[in-house]
């Protein structure tokens, strides 16, 4: 059950972010589409900043909303250590 619920928030997380991603959802409206509490998505948009997202509220005419200021693809995502290598080492080659 445990693992389940991990994955059901990765899933919430990868949806908060593709909504970022449009441009055109505020708080209220990503709640509202993934039937989850406001708390819930400030939440998510705060885990996803500590994911390395540059995650931004802008005013619009019609409110607020989120942007996501630079997408954040394989090559510029944080790296994270593979499970092979230890805390201080680097997989680049240097020579």
């Amino acid at each position: 059950m445990l693992y389940q619920r991990s994955l059901d928030i990765e899933r919430r997380l990868e949806a908060v972010l593709g909504m970022i991603r449009k441009g055109t959802y505020s708080t209220p409206m990503i709640a509202k589409e993934l039937g989850v509490s406001i708390p819930t998505v400030s939440r998510d948009v705060t885990a996803l900043r500590q994911r390395g997202h540059d995650i931004r509220s802008e005013r619009g005419d019609d409110g607020w909303r989120y942007r996501l200021n630079h997408p954040a693809s394989t090559e510029s995502a944080p790296k994270r250590p593979r499970p092979d290598q230890g805390a201080g080492e680097s997989s680049e080659v240097h020579g």
